[in-house]
């Protein structure tokens, strides 16, 4: 298991930048494929993005692509989400996730996932 603590939530004006981090415990992150999701009062958690082992390769959902990026920085256990010109749909909280098993592809559906961070809020006004 990866245990995972996210950070960097906050209230932003709509067109503001945000990076969220997850540091993961443990030294096997490196060895885990890599998600955020996010879920908005209401709704059901949605993938964001993912990200595999090395870095190399990365998906993101339509709603994120050109303005998101995912990133992981595996000597610091850490994943990154650089999030620019933010709109109110992106009003969430966000969640990092390790997947479900080690050098798997990265998958798009939280079951393809075994562990998940608490969550940090983000709040975009208009």
């Amino acid at each position: 298991q990866v245990q995972l603590v996210e950070s960097g939530g906050g209230l932003v004006q709509a067109g503001d930048s945000l990076t969220l981090s997850c540091v993961a415990s443990g030294r096997t992150f490196r060895a885990y494929a890599m998600g955020w999701f996010r879920q908005a009062p209401g709704k059901e958690r949605e993938f964001v993005a993912n990200i595999n082992v090395l870095g190399g390769t990365t998906t993101y959902a339509n709603s994120v692509k050109d303005r998101f990026t995912i990133s992981r920085d595996n000597v610091k256990n850490t994943l990154y989400l650089q999030m620019n010109r933010l709109i109110p749909e992106d009003t969430a909280v966000y969640y990092c996730a390790a997947g479900a098993n080690p050098f798997n592809t990265p998958g798009g559906r939280p079951q393809d996932f075994g562990s998940w961070g608490q969550g940090t809020q983000v709040t975009v006004s208009s």
